[in-house]
Order: C-alpha cells, then structure tokens, then sequence
C-alpha cells in the first residue's frame, strides 16, 4: 500500500453542473440487504444527492468525492444540503430516525464512484469523534459484504492499518479490490 499523508488539503467544489437522475437497486451492492434511497447522480459521478425521509420530515443530502493533492486520492464529504449555498453541512445534527438507511445510501456512492474511478483510494473521517465512532460501526455491521469488493484501512496515529471490528480510527481509507 502506497504511503499516504495524515492531514490532506482539500479541494471546496461547487455543483454548477447537471444533474442526471437513476434509480438503483439492491442488486447492484451484492448481499447488501440494507434499504438505500434513490441517488441523484452530478455529471461526473464525484456529486450525489439524495433526499433522507425521516421524523423530522425530507432533508437534502449531500455526498461529495473531492480530488485531494495525492493522486487518486479523493475525500468524501458528506452531510445535509444547506438550501441557501448548496453545499454541504457536515456539523447539522438531523436525527432524523433513518441513519442506517442514510449511511447505506452513501455506502452505495462508494460502489457508483468507484465503477468510475477505479484506482480511487477514498479516505473519510467524521467531522466529529461521535460521527466517526458512528461511520466505524456502520463500517463494522457490513464489514462481511464490504470486504468481498473493497480493502477497508483505518488510521491510528500516523498509520494506517487494515480495518478491524472495535478498533478506535480516526479515518478510513478504501480501495477497490482488482477482480
């Protein structure tokens, strides 16, 4: 595995570009059986958003893949769509009663991303501990699944280590496995 960099400088994106929607289903994601909401997806394939359903009624969200200065190596950034800027809001607390189905949708970007961007590498962290803790268990639950496509790292310190169940990250890094 190539040395990666703990502290990454980000490219901000906007999202002038079309948007084209499509549905997809639970087969395109193996045994994953975890119910997912429909995608929209931006030209490129690195923007996508979905509309969580919840207690707290119909929140935009937000997935976005951003080119970092590593080659290959993309961000993800994920969270609520402030309605007034169009970005992303990764600090707003939603609870909205549908986080599994949340983090499966984003999870099934992971698959549409990487069908285009093939030597990807794609790290992610929490904006908060609490987020992250969050991320690693639902990492954790599909960890099975997970693995038959992707390598899945975590950090701890300065290095990064295969992923393991109950082991406290700071990030995550995943690679499309060749077939």
């Amino acid at each position: 595995m190539p040395q990666l960099h703990k502290h990454l400088t980000l490219v901000a994106m906007r999202f002038d570009s079309f948007w084209v929607t499509k549905q997809f289903s639970n087969a395109i994601f193996g045994d994953m059986k975890i119910d997912k909401y429909p995608v929209t997806i931006g030209e490129t394939s690195m923007v996508f958003e979905f509309v969580s359903e919840g207690i707290r009624g119909s929140i935009p969200k937000l997935v976005i893949y951003s080119e970092t200065h590593l080659h290959n190596f993309y961000n993800l950034g994920f969270g609520d769509k402030d309605e007034t800027t169009g970005q992303i809001d990764d600090e707003v607390v939603t609870n909205n009663g549908d986080s599994e189905k949340v983090l499966a949708t984003v999870a099934s970007t992971l698959y549409i991303f990487m069908d285009t961007y093939p030597d990807a590498m794609v790290f992610a962290t929490g904006s908060t501990k609490a987020r992250t803790r969050l991320y690693r268990i639902g990492i954790s639950n599909n960890l099975t699944e997970i693995q038959k496509d992707f390598d899945v790292y975590g950090l701890v310190g300065d290095s990064w280590q295969p992923f393991q169940k109950q082991t406290e990250f700071e990030a995550f890094l995943v690679i499309k496995k060749k077939k």
